[in-house]
C-alpha cells in the first residue's frame, strides 16, 4: 500500500513538473528530460510509470475527469458530469490548452474520445444488459467524436462560455435517438 502511495505520488510530481514546462513550450516540444529535471526524478522513474510524455498527459486527464463520469447513473445526469468536467478543465486551463493542441497520435483529443465512448458504451450495455446494436453505437461515436471536437474547440478559443453552457449546448446537440435512450435511462 505505501508503494502504491509513493508512486502515485512521484505520478503527480511528473504531471505538476510537465504543467510547469506547458507554461513555456507547446506539448510536441517537451522532452522527458525536461519533465523530470524539472521535479527531480530520473528518467527511468519517468519511464517506470509512464509510456511517454502523452501517457502522462491522458493519466492526470483521467484523474482529473473520469471522478465526474463515474457519477452517471448514480445520481448524477450526463449533464451534471459534463459540467463537472468542463470546470475541472477550466481550472487547468493551462494544461488542457497545451494538451489539446497536440495532435500526436497518442493526442489527448484521441484519449478523451475513446475514454468517453468505451465509458457511455459500457454504461448503456450495463444499465439495458445487452450490447449495443449497430445503428445506437454510430450515433454514440458520431456523438462522443463531436462532443471532444467541441471541447477543443472550446479550450482552444478561450473558454469563453460557461462549464454549464457548455454542458447544456452537448447534452442538446445529442442525437435523438440516443438522448431517447439516455432518457429512458434516466441518464439525462
Amino acid at each position: 500500500m505505501a508503494e502504491i502511495m509513493k508512486q502515485e505520488k512521484t505520478k503527480y510530481k511528473l504531471a505538476n513538473s510537465i504543467k510547469e514546462c506547458m507554461k513555456t513550450a507547446p506539448v510536441d516540444k517537451i522532452t522527458v528530460k525536461n519533465i523530470v529535471e524539472g521535479c527531480g526524478v530520473t528518467r527511468q522513474t519517468f519511464y517506470r510509470n509512464f509510456l511517454d510524455k502523452y501517457d502522462l498527459i491522458n493519466w492526470y486527464f483521467d484523474k482529473l475527469v473520469l471522478q465526474s463520469f463515474e457519477q452517471i447513473g448514480m445520481g448524477h445526469t450526463v449533464g451534471e458530469s459534463l459540467t463537472q468536467k468542463f470546470a475541472f478543465i477550466l481550472n487547468e486551463k493551462v494544461f488542457f490548452t497545451e494538451a489539446f493542441r497536440s495532435d500526436d497520435r497518442n493526442s489527448l483529443k484521441e484519449h478523451d474520445f475513446e475514454l468517453i465512448l468505451q465509458f457511455y458504451t459500457d454504461l448503456i450495455a450495463r444499465k439495458t444488459s445487452q450490447p449495443l446494436d449497430g445503428e445506437l453505437h454510430f450515433l454514440l461515436e458520431m456523438y462522443c467524436q463531436g462532443s471532444v471536437y467541441m471541447t477543443v474547440k472550446w479550450v482552444l478559443g478561450g473558454m469563453k462560455d460557461s462549464p454549464e453552457q457548455m454542458a447544456r449546448t452537448l447534452v442538446e446537440a445529442m442525437p435523438p435517438k440516443l438522448a431517447e435512450v439516455f432518457g429512458r435511462l434516466e441518464l439525462l
